[in-house]
């Protein structure tokens, strides 16, 4: 229900409660489309999951579908805005979403990928063939209060796959404010800690569960400012002129903005700065402690992952006093490395990462509960695929990574989705891709192949521009090198940690 929109508005009658590079709205007119978007998709059969998609990158309207849907008792899968239309169609069929949400970048992807699935209704900001105009939809919808006694429904959001198909999971109970019905759980969220941190500023794009948060602390009275792709210059002036309160970032946005010019870092006024959440990815200690000097300590280490939410935190002064830690486990979390026989190590030894949930719940993925189970060692107790040390006083320390996950930019990649296409190729006879540095990125994918012929083989330029026309661009190698030997041993493995050591030789 929007009533708390309305409340603002009565308040704050000149208060913009929502920009983005192209319009604005007040807390009134949020009010209105907020509505109109639950009472419509009232309208629709949503199937049994209720669940709508949204495909399109930043803007007013995607933030609006966003939170219109879970006012309007909707479970929202938000889709990357990278992906291939059969990517997407995957995710729509296994979602059982009836309803897509796309923008003027997406919209043809968007319509190809509902032809293949259960959607009925392809709804955009744009003027495309098979695409319903978002303002003429929203002007045949009711723009009284929807139904506040419905039950909220969490986002079903997708990873990328280890196995080459993403996986789903629903944002777990850390992420979401619950309640029995929509309207408890808009006085949730207005209860959350954001809401006395001043105006949000989105930067990364709102199929992450950061900087969807942005759309989600609206219901919390707090103004949003929304970016598009992110640009560092424009960040820093959006913090000035909006005195920006709070916002999330990943290191790569640290790195960007960290790179202007002195003359320009300088031009703008960030000192209304309250709470940066950073997460996506560990940080290197120069970057973070320079952020510190710079921003002041207004930092709030997330890490976790979108299955289970936060399970380590740290601020700017537990990480000055512990450089380059992720910080200690936070409830329901309990923070434990493991041997290879999954027996505890002492403090200050390094191991496998594990956490215990104490609640039971651990990692859910929908429709596959093998794979649910497959995650765990125990009941509630599941790794992220990291290797790590945690000293006397409970901190973590992230050393390593023992899955395969690449973490690119704050974005997870897992090279099978890249192997299973590159090994279709006529030139490879085998292949494995591994996570190498990346100064900016803080690591790229990197293929090596086996040739069936090396004296007909490809430019590997060549190799990752047939592998970019089928799969997602940033899932694909940045660089491709042919090898003799990929190591693997009598039972047909790859040691991928042995594989990716020499790149990462001197490194933290």
């Amino acid at each position: 229900m929007t009533t708390f929109a309305r409340r603002l508005g009565e308040e704050r009658p000149d208060e913009v409660a929502v920009r983005d590079e192209r319009k604005a709205l007040d807390w009134m007119q949020l009010d209105d489309v907020l509505n109109r978007v639950a009472n419509g998709l009232q309208t629709v059969d949503l199937g049994p999951g209720r669940r709508i998609a949204v495909f399109a990158e930043n803007a007013i309207e995607t933030a609006m579908a966003n939170l219109g849907g879970l006012i309007g008792g909707a479970s929202v899968v938000p889709v990357n805005f990278h992906l291939t239309a059969d990517e997407v169609a995957y995710i729509l069929s296994d979602s059982g979403a009836r309803v897509l949400f796309v923008g003027p970048e997406t919209a043809e992807r968007g319509v190809a990928a509902a032809a293949a699935s259960e959607v009925t209704s392809v709804i955009g900001w744009c003027d495309e063939p098979g695409v319903e105009p978002w303002d003429g939809w929203l002007a045949t919808q009711s723009a009284t209060e929807p139904p506040g006694e419905l039950p909220p429904r969490p986002n079903l959001l997708y990873t990328s796959g280890t196995t080459g198909r993403p996986k789903g999971t629903e944002l777990p109970p850390t992420m979401f404010a619950g309640g029995d019905t929509v309207a408890e759980h808009i006085t949730n969220l207005a209860a959350a800690p954001v809401a006395d941190a001043g105006t949000h500023l989105v930067v990364g794009p709102m199929y992450h569960t950061g900087p969807l948060s942005g759309a989600r602390s609206l219901a919390a009275g707090v103004p949003c400012v929304i970016l598009g792709r992110f640009d560092a210059e424009k960040t820093l002036k959006a913090i000035q002129d909006h005195k920006i309160g709070n916002t999330v970032m990943v290191p790569t946005h640290f790195v960007r903005l960290l790179a202007l010019p002195d003359d320009v870092k300088a031009r703008y006024d960030t000192a209304s700065l309250i709470r940066v959440a950073h997460t996506g990815a560990k940080c290197p200690v120069d970057v973070k402690r320079a952020m510190i000097e710079w921003w002041g300590p207004v930092f709030v280490d997330a890490y976790g992952a979108s299955e289970v939410g936060t399970t380590c935190a740290i601020t700017s002064e537990e990480w000055l006093a512990h450089p380059g830690s992720v910080g200690k486990a936070v409830p329901p979390f309990e923070a434990m490395v493991l041997d290879d026989e999954d027996n505890p190590l002492p403090p200050d030894t390094e191991g496998r990462l594990f956490f215990k949930d104490t609640t039971g719940r651990g990692v859910i993925y929908h429709n596959d509960p093998e794979k649910s189970a497959a995650a765990h060692i125990a009941p509630g107790v599941f790794t992220l695929g990291e290797i790590a040390y945690m000293d006397e006083d409970g901190y973590v320390y992230i050393t390593d990574r023992f899955s395969d996950m690449v973490v690119s930019g704050g974005v997870n990649i897992y090279p099978a989705e890249a192997e299973q296409v590159l090994i279709e190729h006529d030139a490879v006879l085998d292949v494995a891709c591994i996570g190498i540095p990346h100064p900016e990125m803080g690591e790229e994918l990197k293929a090596l192949a086996i040739p069936r012929d090396y004296q007909a083989a490809p430019s590997g330029e060549a190799v990752i521009a047939w592998c970019r026309e089928r799969l997602s661009h940033y899932k694909c190698p940045r660089t491709f090198d042919w090898v003799d030997t990929l190591g693997r041993n009598t039972m047909g493995k790859i040691n991928k940690r042995k594989l990716r050591a020499p790149y990462w030789e001197g490194r933290n």
